[in-house]
């Protein structure tokens, strides 16, 4: 199955390349570093490498825990952060600079995956969440290279298509040195995909606690909106702007200034442009300039504010939930106590959901006219905003651990090998 899995990549090879120049029309960076896709990465490392791969923005995230306890767990050893989309490679650097190595991961290419492994020569290979390739982990598994999935997640959808696969995921998932879930529900399905050392450690993004200065970028931010009620839309997908817009015409709260924080930075033109069709005054975070006072949309088209954005609103509604995308991470918006309301849609982000909601943290509404009502409820409820914002907290806190948790799983392993 997996040579039958490699021709038709080979086949599919062209197609690739036109995909890469077709979404580069949107973002050139998808042209820069070209050939690390291919395997080709300049100048060896020159200390053991610990290879962690995340995919883009959400994953690179929340890898941030993990990358903080290996540094400190091995200061002699090079972290290599490899990612598959643009935005995902900016936001490693931000978070990280210089202190580990990037690079573009290999697409599943026998040739391509061999010829990284010759330049990097992990000791240990950390994929997140789902991204789980063929090619890669057989060839990682020859080459003596230890492959955990870390901070896993599959959703019952995931899981169904995988299993379309049969005989090539079982095995793939099989060649796992060992596989880190977040929750039980996780592991069962890996499990029943062939994966045969799994652990419970919980979600590592319950770890990335909101950093020191965030309290004070967000009464900062406050300060620039004016005191005005705030609500964020936060991390928004296409096609849910525009419900929240409709929705939002009816709304009645005085004054309201409303945050639109679109997931994907590609997006940020689009959604500007929607709001100019729509005649509705709107600003530009990154304009940077004082708030004017007929402005009723902030465009927060800024990379690495999204603490900030969630300090400084009342209510966030957690965009990709609305519409069957599965939903976005809702535990920072937790940390930094600001209640949060729930679409129908949190497919990827379930168990955390659930827990959020059992809380108090988190409300659930059927669509985005549902959430609009329900945020415009909250407005006008300090008492109420104040209880969630609480619960978002403790919530948030109790969850913390997964670092610890997955860091003994792969230690525990290596002293069996």
């Amino acid at each position: 199955m997996r040579r039958l899995y490699t021709l038709l990549l080979y086949a599919l090879l062209p197609g690739v390349l036109l995909r890469l120049a077709w979404r580069a029309r949107r973002e050139p960076a998808y042209l820069a570093h070209l050939l690390e896709r291919f395997g080709h990465h300049p100048g060896a490392p020159d200390r053991p490498v610990i290879w962690i791969h995340a995919v883009s923005v959400g994953e690179t995230r929340a890898a941030a825990p993990l990358i903080q306890a290996l540094r400190r767990c091995h200061p002699d050893h090079s972290i290599l952060l490899t990612h598959m989309t643009p935005t995902g490679r900016a936001t490693g650097r931000q978070l990280y600079g210089d202190t580990v190595l990037q690079a573009y991961c290999p697409y599943d290419y026998p040739f391509a995956i061999r010829a990284f492994l010759r330049h990097v020569r992990p000791r240990l290979a950390l994929i997140m969440e789902t991204e789980v390739w063929p090619n890669l982990v057989a060839a990682c598994r020859k080459a003596g290279v230890p492959v955990w999935l870390v901070n896993a997640r599959l959703s019952e959808r995931s899981a169904r298509r995988y299993q379309r696969f049969g005989p090539l995921s079982r095995a793939t998932f099989a060649a796992l040195t060992g596989v880190a879930a977040q929750t039980e529900a996780d592991a069962a399905r890996l499990k029943a995909l062939g994966a045969k050392h799994v652990v419970v450690t919980g979600n590592l993004k319950f770890d990335i606690t909101p950093p020191a200065e965030a309290e004070r970028h967000a009464c900062a931010l406050r300060q620039r909106l004016g005191g005005r009620p705030v609500l964020l839309a936060a991390s928004t997908r296409e096609g849910e702007e525009a419900q929240l817009l409709d929705a939002l015409a009816l709304c009645a709260v005085p004054d309201l200034l409303v945050v639109i924080v679109p997931r994907h930075p590609q997006r940020f033109d689009e959604v500007a442009a929607l709001l100019a069709r729509r005649g509705i005054p709107f600003q530009r975070r990154s304009e940077d300039a004082p708030l004017a006072s007929h402005t009723r949309v902030l465009l927060g088209d800024s990379m690495g504010e999204m603490f900030a954005y969630y300090g400084a609103a009342d209510v966030a509604i957690m965009g990709g939930s609305l519409l069957p995308h599965g939903g976005q991470n809702l535990i920072e918006a937790c940390a930094m106590g600001t209640p949060v309301i729930l679409g129908p849609h949190t497919f990827n982000f379930a168990q955390a959901a659930q827990d959020a909601l059992a809380a108090g943290a988190a409300l659930r509404v059927g669509d985005a006219g549902e959430a609009v009502r329900a945020a415009c409820r909250l407005l006008g409820d300090p008492k109420r905003r104040a209880a969630m914002g609480q619960a978002g907290r403790q919530f948030a806190a109790a969850h913390r651990g997964a670092t610890e948790r997955t860091l003994a799983a792969i230690e525990a392993s290596q002293g069996r090998g």
